[in-house]
């Protein structure tokens, strides 16, 4: 693997010198800076040139004249481009203060002076090889989500548009003006199957970009309440997931005495539907899927219960993953495999927990555990 390129900022030019005499030895590609302000130079030329010039590594002296480090790492850590760099201090004994606040913006690591080239050798290895792990890690989980978004698209959007379109052109085409009301119901049916099945998935997209981007717990701050009406809300999660072709009964059972507890309503509700939804889609249309709610202490359990095709042990600790799906080629299962990771991120929310219990061939039961605090 290429050695990497690294900025060195220091006010003392021997010291400079001798920095980049020891790095370059080793192999690495060096650009120096005397002061913050000529770093900042630096990197703002090398971003315009394109990301490949940027340092991998910075290694710059606190106490400089014109911008000292600990203000050049300020302004580093906020630039999107420029964040992840690893950042290396060089300290003088007794600039306690200056580590400390170096911590607090999130500097990698301290070199002490006086060092030997040695421990600036392992300091620097240490920190590149570090970083280049975690963009390796990263690059692979972008490829995957990639990859999967894109499997997403093709698949599950491409066939409810078709459905849309299709009915849509069909009722458009003047040469079918005289369709019979059976087949009109029919095509309209076909274009609304089409268009929720959108809908949701649209819909889980969109919660799962607010988890990713922050959103969701403000969300929840704001919108967090006493649930006083459980049955309600689990009415209204079953409204939005059955539809006309949906046969499953669905028993609901929820003690009348049952407690108060605080939750924000729409990612309940939201988690509540998802459950449902997963339950009837593993199930047999005559099955009935059940939702239970109970006290237990110092948490509310609410339980959805389904008596379809089960979950094959050493596939349920990756059910909670986004994109998964249990064995998708061979079911050719609907949907795109981000309900359970929506379940848990709003359960997690909540500072709760999860839980899968299952049987193949005879059910699962999926179990949301909720704090409940006195009021």
């Amino acid at each position: 693997m290429a050695k990497a390129r690294i900025l060195v900022v220091e006010d003392e030019l021997n010291l400079l010198e001798g920095i980049k005499t020891v790095l370059e030895i080793d192999g690495f590609e060096v650009t120096t800076a005397e002061n913050g302000k000529q770093a900042l130079a630096a990197l703002h030329d090398a971003a315009r040139s394109g990301t490949g010039a940027l340092p991998e590594l910075i290694v710059s002296d606190i106490m400089m004249p014109h911008m000292d480090g600990i203000d050049l790492l300020r302004a580093v850590r906020t630039e999107q481009q420029w964040i992840n760099i690893p950042f290396i201090f060089l300290t003088a004994r007794g600039e306690k203060m200056d580590v400390q606040r170096g911590k607090q913006l999130g500097v990698d690591d301290y070199l002490v002076k006086p060092f030997d080239p040695q421990e600036l050798l392992v300091a620097v290895e240490s920190r590149i090889n570090r970083h280049r792990a975690l963009e390796s890690a990263h690059s692979s989980q972008m490829s995957d989500i990639k990859r999967n978004i894109l499997m997403i698209l093709n698949h599950e959007f491409r066939t409810p548009l078709t459905f849309v379109v299709a009915y849509a052109d069909m009722l458009n085409d003047h040469e079918n003006v005289h369709l019979s009301d059976e087949d009109l119901l029919t095509f309209l049916k076909g274009v609304n199957t089409g268009a929720v099945r959108l809908r949701r998935l649209i819909e889980n997209f969109i919660t799962l970009v607010e988890f990713e981007m922050g959103e969701a717990e403000r969300s929840y701050v704001l919108r967090r309440t006493s649930i006083t009406d459980l049955p309600r809300l689990i009415e209204a999660a079953k409204i939005s997931v059955y539809t006309d072709e949906t046969l499953n009964p669905l028993e609901i059972d929820v003690p009348p005495d049952f407690p108060r507890f605080d939750a924000d309503p729409v990612y309940l509700q939201f988690a509540i539907a998802q459950l449902i939804d997963n339950a009837v889609k593993f199930s047999e249309p005559d099955k009935p899927v059940r939702v239970e709610a109970a006290n237990e202490g110092d948490s509310i359990s609410i339980r959805v219960i389904d008596y379809g095709r089960g979950i094959p042990e050493y596939e349920r600790v990756h059910i909670w993953e986004s994109f998964y799906q249990v064995n998708r080629e061979e079911f050719e299962d609907q949907g795109s495999g981000s309900g359970l990771t929506i379940v848990k991120e709003i359960v997690d929310l909540h500072r709760g927990s999860v839980s899968c219990e299952s049987v193949q061939g005879e059910g699962s039961t999926f179990t949301m555990y909720f704090p409940v605090k006195s009021r």
